[in-house]
């Protein structure tokens, strides 16, 4: 889920064999930040292939008015946390900052890199 410049997924309620706070994902923030999320598409027609991927600074949320906007968006825009796989208003959010930009399709003959406005690449 896309927030002005920031990218939030959370840690919904399915069953995991290790509690939230102890997933890789979440010991990779805590011990480097710096973090990067693919977006992909593919298709058996190689000309149509596409990615976005946006690297950045990544911070876990357990509360707050961020936390809290980003558990309500995500809920407004995933069916599923709403009525599937319940997403607690506690649930830990990881926020990504972009701070670049990079996106490659197979018709363009190469890969962009833009830096987000106001940023640092």
């Amino acid at each position: 889920m896309l927030l002005r410049d920031s990218v939030y997924h959370a840690i919904d309620e399915k069953a995991k064999r290790t509690p939230a706070a102890g997933l890789g994902r979440v010991r990779n923030i805590e011990s480097n930040p710096l973090a990067a999320f693919l977006i992909d598409h593919y298709e058996d027609d190689w000309g149509r292939l596409w990615y976005t991927l946006l690297r950045g600074d990544a911070r876990l949320l357990q509360s707050g008015g961020e936390h809290d906007e980003a558990i309500r968006a995500l809920r407004r825009k995933y069916r599923q946390y709403r009525e599937t796989i319940p997403l607690s208003k506690d649930a830990l959010v990881i926020a990504l900052d972009v701070r670049q930009l990079s996106d490659w399709q197979a018709s363009s003959g190469g890969r962009r890199r833009a830096a987000r406005p106001g940023r640092q690449a």
